[in-house]
């Protein structure tokens, strides 16, 4: 999906396209290539190159006929490509590393509310930059918005990612599973709990349980670091100042959730 966007609008511009997919996913993108020749592109239109970054990226930074260049990834590998590109003052559009916060005010309705969160933090199994990482749920709801997400969550199934009943993938390496579960373990040394899954699943040793952790700290890993995994962290605020400064306080950008019925707050905060 994120390669058909970038190039949906690039071909609908005139332009030809030089795709350098991650080296960990580069099937889609040549299965996308094989799909434009058949639709009778010319050849040329549609490039694919696989391989290293270290050895692609850096060339088509600096190759003045390249006019432009759209990634999506790391914040620190983002401020690499602006700076090689510089020189020929290329058109950049980037899509970064996320932190996302999602807010919840207790004027809100909770089941609601909770739909609003299982999708926002388990679509692609947490694996997205656009994903619910940091949950903040005002105190008077917070009991019981914690108890029903975490009967929600309960109900999630875990497999392939091919099959249609199927909630919960595989995560993409060890690595994200590692990553996952030293958060996890962060965060509850750090006092939270775990009120459901917070372990790998026995489908297989890429799945890790939809997790819910609640009293989480913000100074725990899982509130300052991606997650990139199917964990959800939770914890309480009082006020609406209190909750935005919190929300704020990290070097992530990129998108921010609010729950509320009430208009005056959604215009202040959106």
């Amino acid at each position: 999906a994120m390669l058909t966007r970038k190039a949906a609008a690039a071909l609908a511009a005139g332009c030809t396209i030089v795709a350098h997919p991650s080296s960990e996913t580069p099937l889609s993108a040549l299965a996308l290539a094989e799909l434009g020749e058949r639709a009778g592109l010319p050849a040329g239109v549609f490039n694919v190159l696989t391989g290293k970054a270290s050895t692609i990226v850096g060339q088509m930074c600096e190759d003045p006929r390249v006019r432009a260049m759209s990634f999506t990834g790391s914040t620190e590998i983002g401020r690499l490509i602006a700076a090689q590109s510089a020189p020929t003052m290329k058109r950049l559009v980037m899509e970064l590393g996320g932190h996302a916060p999602l807010i919840v005010f207790a004027d809100t309705d909770l089941d609601k509310a909770v739909t609003i969160a299982v999708d926002a933090k388990f679509a692609t199994s947490g694996q997205d930059c656009l994903a619910a990482n940091r949950i903040y749920v005002q105190r008077p709801i917070y009991d019981r918005f914690c108890a029903a997400f975490a009967r929600r969550i309960e109900t999630l199934r875990t497999g392939n990612g091919l099959a249609g009943d199927t909630d919960i993938g595989p995560l993409m390496h060890e690595r994200g599973v590692k990553k996952v579960e030293e958060q996890v373990a962060d965060a509850l040394a750090h006092g939270a709990r775990c009120l459901t899954g917070g372990k790998r699943d026995s489908a297989g040793p890429l799945f890790y349980r939809p997790t819910l952790l609640a009293d989480v700290t913000d100074d725990a890993l899982i509130m300052r670091e991606e997650t990139f995994g199917p964990v959800a962290a939770v914890t309480p605020f009082d006020s609406e100042d209190e909750v935005i400064a919190r929300a704020n306080a990290s070097e992530y950008g990129l998108v921010a959730y609010v729950v509320t019925e009430n208009g005056g707050r959604q215009l202040r905060m959106g």
